[in-house]
């Protein structure tokens, strides 16, 4: 099995998983501390502030995971995007800083924007562009020069216009430097390479390995509320979207790291240690 996805936390399978583990899921080595950054929500004013404070408290050692949704809700999605490639180049340039010290997590609004540019594969294309945009996916549509209601149009056109559609998007993502690579870099999950922390977006499903999880990374936020002893053997397993928003909130088993951005509260970001505390916090 790969080094990059500990195999006591893997199903016993024959099937080739580490290698798509290594695609799948993020490592971060050799950490002394980690930063990690809720749910941003195309705040872009907000990153710029919270990246402020963050540059001024970095130290060598120091890894960084956003755990997703960073797309969505927001106003200024493009320029969130813009904002952390300017961070990372930043962070990067920091001597012994490595392109894995810093990862993206794919967040539930990443996953409807990944859905929807298949949208012409969809059965009921319509009622899924219809729900993906009462979830925010409308402001991520807007950065990339789309619509609702044009996708609403060009399905009454049936796959062919869907199609056109969809590459249009796809087009325009790719019209921002940078931000095609960034799409497609984001991971489903990242930890530790020690086993000690484990990074997703909303949830796991405690009854599953990390590489059964599937969409309980982005909707099982209940499966992390109801955990009563630790997971795969992980410290803490810290999450970047809750219910409610609670912001930094530390259960025996989890952390969540969630003031509420694109939805009227703050972006918050929390530093935690290898032992699984939270050791600074900082917020925009």
């Amino acid at each position: 099995m790969s080094a990059d996805l500990p195999t006591s936390k893997l199903t016993n399978s024959p099937n080739g998983m580490a290698t798509r583990g290594e695609v799948r899921f993020g490592t971060l080595r050799g950490s002394r501390r980690v930063w990690a950054v809720g749910a941003i929500h195309g705040e872009a004013a907000r990153l710029t502030q919270l990246h402020t404070q963050l540059a001024e408290l970095f130290e060598a050692g120091d890894r960084v995971v956003y755990l997703g949704n960073i797309l969505g809700v927001g106003g200024a999605v493009g320029a969130t995007v813009d904002e952390l490639l300017v961070f990372r180049r930043q962070i990067l340039a920091v001597p012994g800083s490595h392109v894995c010290d810093m990862i993206f997590l794919r967040g539930s609004q990443e996953e409807m924007w990944h859905k929807l540019l298949q949208i012409h594969l969809a059965i009921n294309p319509a009622e899924v562009i219809g729900w993906v945009g009462e979830q925010g996916v409308e402001a991520t549509l807007q950065a990339y020069g789309g619509s609702l209601q044009d996708g609403l149009n060009r399905a009454q056109g049936g796959a062919r216009d869907l199609a056109r559609w969809t590459n249009e998007l796809r087009d325009a993502v790719a019209g921002r430097p940078g931000h095609r690579e960034f799409m497609s870099a984001l991971k489903r999950a990242a930890f530790t390479d020690d086993g000690a922390l484990l990074f997703v977006h909303a949830g796991i499903d405690p009854t599953l390995p990390i590489d059964a999880q599937k969409d309980a990374f982005w909707w099982g936020s209940a499966g992390i509320d109801g955990m009563t002893k630790p997971f795969a053997g992980f410290r803490k397993v810290v999450r970047g979207y809750a219910p409610g928003h609670p912001g930094i909130d530390i259960q025996p088993h989890s952390i969540s790291v969630d003031g509420g951005a694109g939805t009227g509260g703050s972006l918050m970001a929390a530093c935690i240690d290898m032992t699984g505390d939270v050791i600074a916090r900082i917020e925009a």
